[in-house]
Formats: C-alpha cells, sequence, structure tokens
C-alpha cells in the first residue's frame, strides 16, 4: 500500500444492524419550506407511512457546553502550596470575579479563556465530568478553564484555549462557537420504500401532504453551478455487461486537494450518525444521503489505459476489497474495471488499489444504475452490506443518475479545489421507462372507503412526482416515476394516494352490515385462543421467533428449506421447527439472568416434500406447530419449602393438560419411544395414526451446540394433527353414573426400561369397556431389589354404569390385567390391594 491510507467514495462503511434510515430536522429543511417544530414532523411523517421510530438530540459538541463562558484572566498568581499551580480570578461577566485554580502553564493574566463554571457536565468521548466547588490544596476553586480536549473541541491538553481578545467576555460558549443543535429522526424504511432513503425523499413525501392543507416549497438541490472547465483529462467508459449495468456515468475532476471537509459538512455527516473523513469522501456521502445516489470517487492516475470497463470476471478472481480482504469473485460479480484489472466490486464496495488517498490529485467521479438483483446477489454472496448495496438493491433511480454526478462534481470543485476537465459521460444502452398504471376513480373509493375530491387526488398524485398522462370521465392514466419501484398497480397507486390523504382522516361508517356464514369444526383459531389463555394462566409468556432462521442449525437435515435470495447469512434458511428459536429465547434471557422460563409459541414449519430421489424437489410443506419449553426451576425457594427445579414430569403434565382441555383423552392414546436428535429422552403420543406431539428433555450436544448449561424440556404438539383428529369428534352427553367405582391396586416388579405408558396401554386393552382410568402412584428403585428391576404400584378404576359391580366381576378382570403383564411385560406381581 506504499504507506498511504486509502478511503471508500463508495458509501463503503458497513451498515449497522440499524433497520432504520437517519433524518436530520435541519438538513430536511433545506429542502421544503416548513417551520413545524421536529416533534409535530415526526407524527406527520409516521402518519404517511415513513415511520418514526425515534428521535435523537445532536449537537456538533456533546452537552452543547452549557454552563461555559467566555471569560477574562483578571490576576495570575502562584500557589503558594503547589509549584505547578496557579490561582487566578477570572471576569465571566457576572457580578463577581471567579477564584480558579488552574494547572496549566501557558495561563496569564490578561487572556481571553473558556471558563466552565460550577454544576457544569464536560463531556470526553463516554466519559464524563460535573464541576464542584473544590478545595485545590487549600485554595477554592469555582470552576475550570479549559484546554480544547476538555470540550470536545479538539485532541491538544498541551494547555488552556486563548482565545482572541475581541472575544466578548460574558458570552456564552455556545454562541461564541456556534454550536449546532438538531434533531435526528430514526425512520423504519420497509425495503419497497427505497425512495425514502434520503433527506430530499423524506422531503418530497412532506410536501405532497402539507400541500393538501396549505403550501410547502419543494426545493430540488441544484446543479446550475456545474460546467465543464476544460477537457484536459478523458476518461472511456465500455459497458460490457448490460443486463446488469443499465446506465454508466461519469466525469472527471483535475487538480483537487484532498483534505479536512468544511464545519458545516462535517456537522450534516454527523447528524445522521456518519463519521468525516475526508473532503472527497465526505461529499460522496452527503450526495448519497441527500439524493439517496450512491457515487464512487475512483483515483484518475490508477485507471490503467484510460477505459472504465463494466463486466463480469473469471470465477476465482481474486480482488482486494478495501477492508483489505481478498475475495474470491463471482463470475456473476460485477466489477468496474480499468484494461487490466478490477477496481471496484460495482455497487457494493470498492477496491483497494484504486481508492482516494491523501495524495490523489486527479478524479474519476462514477454515478450509476446498477440491476438490483445482481447487486442483492452479490452483496449477500460476500457478506457486504453497505450504504451503496442497500439502495442499489432495492431499486436506486436511473432519473438521478446525472442530477447527481453533477451536484457532487460541482461541491467537489467548490470544496477541494481542482477543474471539472471532461464532458459528462453518459452511458446509457436501453433508457428504462417509467411505470404506466391506470386507476379507476371508482376503485378508489371503493378501496378507500371515502369518495375522495379528484382534485385532492390530482393534488397527492402531483406531489408524489406522479404525472397525470390522460383522464377520463371514470379514471386516470398515470406515469409513474422509477423511483417508486413499489408503484406499478393499481392498487399501489391508491395506497399512495390513502397515505397522503391521511388514514386518520377515514371516518368510520353509520351502519355496520354483517352476515351469517357457517364455520368448519373444529374452529381452528378459538382452540388456539383457549390454549393460549390456558398457557398464560399457568405462567407461560408467549413468544414469537422468526420463521427464517440461519444455516448453522441445519446442516444435517436435506428437508430444509433454503432460501434462493436471503436478507442475511443469519437468515437463509425456513425453520423446519420452533425448537431453534426457543433456544435461541431461552439463551437470550439467561444472558440477562433470568433463568426460570416457561415458554410456549404458536408458529408455522416448513419441510421439503421430497421424491424418492432425494435431490429432486416435489413439493412444499406447511404446518401449524404449539411448541412448549421448560428451563429452571418451577418454584423459587423460600423459607418454608426448596427450590424446586422442573422436570420431563412437569412438562408431561402442562401436555396433558392441553390434550384434556381440547377433548382428547391422554390415557386413549398411543404412547411410543422417541427416535430423534433433538431428544435426550423422549416420547411421542399417537391417536388414530397421527402423531399429536412429541415431548422429553433437549439433547445435551444440542444445548451445547446453543451455548446452554441449563436442562431444557421441549414439546412439539402438530396442530394441524390435533385439528385433524377433533374433526371426527363429537360432543356426547350423559348422566352421571348412578353406581359407584371401584379402585384396585396393582404392586408390580418390572424391568427399568419399561415405561408406565406400556403399562397403561396394556390394561386398557384387557379391558375396554369397564376400566374408566390407569394411573401411576408409588416408584420404588432400590438396591434392594433385583438387578434391573423397579417397582410400580397402579391404580385401576373400574364402573359399570348400568348396575354396582361384584367382587367375582372385578377379581376376573384383575386377573385378566395382571395375566396380560405378566405375559407381556414380564411383570411380577408382589401385592393386590382393594
Amino acid at each position: 500500500m506504499e504507506g498511504y491510507v486509502f478511503f471508500s467514495t463508495f458509501a463503503g462503511t458497513y451498515l449497522s444492524n440499524q433497520a432504520f434510515m437517519k433524518i436530520s430536522y435541519n438538513w430536511l429543511q433545506e429542502y421544503i419550506d416548513t417551520d413545524l417544530p421536529p416533534a409535530e414532523l415526526g407524527e406527520i411523517l409516521t402518519n404517511i407511512g415513513l415511520e418514526v421510530e425515534g428521535m435523537v438530540s445532536f449537537e456538533t459538541i456533546k452537552g452543547g457546553m452549557d454552563g461555559c463562558f467566555i471569560g477574562e484572566v483578571k490576576s495570575c498568581e502562584k500557589h503558594p502550596n503547589a509549584d505547578k499551580l496557579s490561582v487566578t480570578t477570572v471576569d465571566i461577566g457576572q457580578e463577581r470575579y471567579l477564584d480558579i485554580v488552574c494547572g496549566a502553564p501557558n495561563v496569564a493574566a490578561g487572556q481571553k479563556v473558556l471558563v466552565a463554571t460550577i454544576g457544569t457536565t464536560l463531556y470526553q468521548g463516554e466519559s464524563s465530568l460535573t464541576l464542584k466547588k473544590v478545595k485545590i490544596r487549600g485554595e477554592v476553586s469555582e470552576g475550570m478553564i479549559c484546554a480544547e480536549d476538555e470540550v470536545g473541541l479538539g485532541d491538544s491538553h498541551e494547555g488552556i484555549m486563548v482565545l482572541d481578545m475581541d472575544a466578548e467576555t460574558g458570552m456564552p460558549a455556545r454562541e461564541f462557537f456556534n454550536i449546532t443543535t438538531d434533531t435526528t429522526y430514526e425512520i423504519g424504511l420497509t425495503p419497497n420504500r427505497v425512495d425514502g432513503a434520503s433527506h430530499f425523499g423524506v422531503a418530497r413525501d412532506l410536501s405532497a401532504y402539507l400541500n393538501l392543507n396549505g403550501t410547502a416549497k419543494l426545493t430540488t438541490p441544484g446543479v446550475d453551478d456545474f460546467n465543464t472547465d476544460n477537457k484536459d483529462l478523458e476518461i472511456g467508459v465500455i459497458i460490457e455487461n448490460e443486463e446488469a449495468c443499465r446506465r454508466y456515468a461519469g466525469v472527471t475532476i483535475k487538480g483537487i486537494s484532498v483534505e479536512e471537509s468544511p464545519q458545516w459538512l462535517k456537522n450534516r455527516l454527523l447528524s445522521v450518525g456518519l463519521i468525516p473523513i475526508n473532503n472527497i469522501v465526505d461529499i460522496t456521502n452527503f450526495v448519497l444521503f441527500e439524493l439517496g445516489q450512491p457515487l464512487h470517487a475512483f483515483d484518475a492516475d490508477k485507471i490503467k489505459g484510460g477505459t472504465v470497463i463494466v463486466r463480469c470476471m473469471k470465477e476465482g478472481t481474486p480482488f482486494v476489497t478495501l477492508d483489505e480482504v481478498e475475495r474470491k469473485l463471482s463470475k456473476d460479480d460485477l466489477m468496474i474495471s480499468d484494461e487490466k484489472d478490477g477496481m471496484c466490486i460495482g455497487g457494493v464496495f470498492g477496491g483497494i488499489h484504486s481508492g482516494v488517498s491523501m495524495e490523489t490529485r486527479n478524479l474519476f467521479l462514477e454515478s450509476a444504475y446498477f440491476d438490483p438483483v445482481y447487486i442483492r446477489r452479490t452483496s449477500k454472496r460476500h457478506g457486504l452490506n453497505t450504504d451503496a448495496s442497500f439502495r442499489f438493491e432495492r431499486g436506486a433511480d436511473p432519473e438521478m443518475t446525472l442530477h447527481a454526478l453533477k451536484r457532487c462534481a460541482a461541491l467537489i470543485r467548490e470544496i477541494a479545489g481542482g477543474t471539472i476537465s471532461s464532458d459528462v459521460i453518459d452511458v446509457y444502452p436501453k433508457k428504462l421507462e417509467p411505470f404506466q398504471v391506470d386507476v379507476k376513480y371508482d376503485h378508489i373509493d371503493k378501496l378507500i372507503g371515502k369518495n375522495i375530491d379528484h382534485k385532492i387526488i390530482h393534488k397527492i398524485l402531483e406531489g408524489l412526482g406522479i404525472t397525470i398522462d390522460s383522464e377520463t370521465s371514470d379514471g386516470i392514466h398515470l406515469i409513474v416515476p422509477r423511483y417508486r419501484v413499489d408503484v406499478q398497480r393499481e392498487v399501489d397507486v391508491i395506497e399512495e394516494i390513502l397515505r397522503i390523504y391521511g388514514y386518520n382522516n377515514i371516518g368510520f361508517a353509520e351502519q355496520m352490515t354483517s352476515k351469517v356464514t357457517h364455520l368448519e369444526k373444529p374452529d381452528k383459531e378459538k382452540l388456539t385462543q383457549i390454549i393460549s389463555d390456558q398457557l398464560s394462566s399457568s405462567g407461560f409468556n408467549e413468544i414469537m421467533c422468526n420463521s427464517l432462521t440461519r444455516e448453522a442449525w441445519y446442516e444435517d437435515k436435506p428437508e430444509v428449506v433454503k432460501l434462493f435470495n436471503p436478507l442475511s447469512s443469519d437468515l437463509n434458511r425456513m425453520r423446519t421447527n420452533l425448537l431453534f428459536g426457543g433456544l435461541e429465547t431461552i439463551l437470550y434471557n439467561i444472558n440477562r439472568r433470568r433463568s426460570n422460563l416457561r415458554l410456549y409459541e404458536f408458529g408455522k414449519c416448513y419441510h421439503l416434500a421430497m421424491e424418492s430421489n432425494p435431490g429432486i424437489l416435489h413439493t412444499y410443506e406447511e404446518e401449524e406447530h404449539l411448541a412448549i419449553l421448560i428451563t429452571g426451576n418451577r418454584y423459587e425457594g423460600n423459607w418454608i419449602e426448596k427450590d424446586q427445579a422442573g422436570s420431563f414430569y412437569e412438562l408431561k403434565t402442562y401436555v396433558e393438560n392441553v390434550l384434556n382441555r381440547l377433548g382428547i383423552d391422554p390415557e386413549r392414546v398411543d404412547t411410543r419411544e422417541l427416535q430423534s436428535k433433538e431428544f435426550e429422552d423422549g416420547m411421542g403420543l399417537w391417536l388414530k395414526g397421527k402423531k399429536l406431539v412429541e415431548l422429553g428433555a433437549v439433547s445435551s450436544s444440542l444445548l451445547k451446540k446453543f451455548e446452554l448449561d441449563a436442562e431444557v424440556f421441549y414439546a412439539d404438539f402438530n396442530w394441524d394433527h390435533i385439528m385433524e383428529v377433533l374433526k371426527d369428534g363429537k360432543i356426547s352427553l350423559k348422566p352421571i353414573p348412578k353406581f359407584p367405582e371401584v379402585r384396585r391396586d396393582l404392586s408390580m416388579l418390572i424391568d427399568k426400561s419399561i415405561q408406565f405408558g406400556q403399562i397403561r396401554d396394556i390394561a386398557l386393552k384387557s379391558e375396554q369397556k369397564l376400566l374408566k382410568s390407569v394411573s401411576l402412584f408409588d416408584v420404588y428403585e432400590s438396591e434392594k431389589l433385583e438387578k434391573g428391576k423397579k417397582s410400580y404400584a397402579v391404580g385401576f378404576i373400574l364402573q359399570n354404569p348400568e348396575k354396582t359391580l361384584t367382587d367375582k366381576e372385578i377379581d376376573r378382570i384383575m386377573d385378566k390385567i395382571q395375566a396380560n403383564l405378566e405375559r407381556t411385560v414380564k411383570a411380577r406381581i408382589r401385592e393386590a390391594k382393594s
């Protein structure tokens, strides 16, 4: 790199994870004539679809230097008890002079200085200091005479700031240093609204709204001061891939000086969260946030052959980007190249050898329109999310290309010097035509629910830059500019009209109409709500996780649905279960000291249904599931009782409660052993050939993958299967039995591998009519028992609704159950009780 420092001028700074666009109130006022206060303007932005998620106060100097004044040092004496300190009296225009102890070596009587008074808070980075009246080595100090680094005006701490003698004593520092105060809106920009990703774009929407009830002049950033000074530096342009690059424009600027930006430019960038770098980089970023058009500045002297070629390169070609990372290019990556090498990944990120350095004197300035699909795939392929790719992949404005180029070139000439040394080169192989949409007036009225005056509709469309090409008695033919990529249908235009007209201006009808409809049973939505209420009342919290999830969780799952054009590498798969999202939620909460969790989620899961050849896609499957997750203690310990940890049996109780509430008898379902990588120990419950629920302890290997140390129990209900089972269910009424039920208990010795579910199933199959329920009321395991054995105590409830059971009938049933248990699971009956 020859000792140079290179800078990105392609808005190449990585985007943060924020999902909002920052808009400056002061900056916005350059394009729209309004005196509305920031809060009221923010409310309007939200009402017209540019939702303000936050408003942040911004000051060019943190704290605004409140409590700081211009002072005059009236006297300066050596501190009697310290060699390096001075005792001063300072006039700040108040009734009396302040006594201030100062440690700066350059303080002297007669100086004009910056004084921070008692109670003032000074900021240095993230730290702050609030001044108090103190004694320093026995002398009272009533403030501080400040160095530039102590108030955020610079980095020097060699001594106090000595101001010009014409500075007015007592003047607030805010006025003297012209501290700017601003409000920054954080706008939640939806993917379809890239036209709002600039100050001018937001001002255009505001103008359309404000002009409905008055006038709010919209001022377009001018380019009248652009002109070609000479033709001393010509750079040619060739587009080889016209599908990926639809328009490419450029101009050269000769003799520039790369320096620090003027304060006004730095303030603009700081207000939207950008860090000023140098005048060239800052101007391209300024125009990006002003007009929404990404630009890129190349060092013209490094363009070999004097020609820019827009093309794709061979698969695997190495290319080092501005972040000093070597990347292997895809044959589908669009590159901006010279006659020999690649210089920049088009629309995404610059290269390390073609960027602007402090030694750059000649520029080639690029403004282009790239195909959104190409840019999006390249951005995701290389994990490069930049301000430029953010706009290009959503659809920039091809008609803004030249205007932004001229605006940027004129600003560079004004701020960095130099001359515009070529005509504008504009290669536009096939013009992108605006969208054309026909809209019927009656459709507008019907969809909005209100008859809006046609003159108001025309005014709204005009304010949004949509041209009325022709009009008939029943509708209009519109020309929609290309920057409105989301307005290509009649319904889109109607949405735009409603957005600006105001959702709150649509009243409620004076009458309500309704009709009787037949609902198929079971009512899925109603049952979902019932179970949701039941779980919430049992202490559970409902969660909602993203159905898009990360590839790492599905490395060994061929049935996973892959996204062709994912938002990011962390959101590139459709979930096949609700478990992984639940584990991420548990981890998030445990990291914030919330370890006792009871969670549930209703959500859809997605699968590929594969044919016999697993490489051939057959169709997609989508299923509704209910997940229940338990971790941590069931009860917090207190002085009466100890902590009670959550367990599989707690989970099983909740599962059975859900089934009971749905009208499914847990004792009538089939219990099967579960073979799944997700479960350490689990079971499946089946009914009528359909798996209703899986439950068990989450496997330790999976917990380790999620960096979880806590034990987690998980149940997964297939909600669609449950609804199918309930379709055949009928509600029947029967009287309370007149005849008593009878209980018999059996104590048996069985193998440890035998589960209670097997015991219950055998008993119910042995007597299907009179046996009403089977329950396990005691489990005993001890070294005194035979090796590999355990003892179960099981209760059986018998009842005949038509008569009282006799001992003979009861004994016959119990003998049959006992015989089947001995034969099937080799049970040894230890004791039978009445």
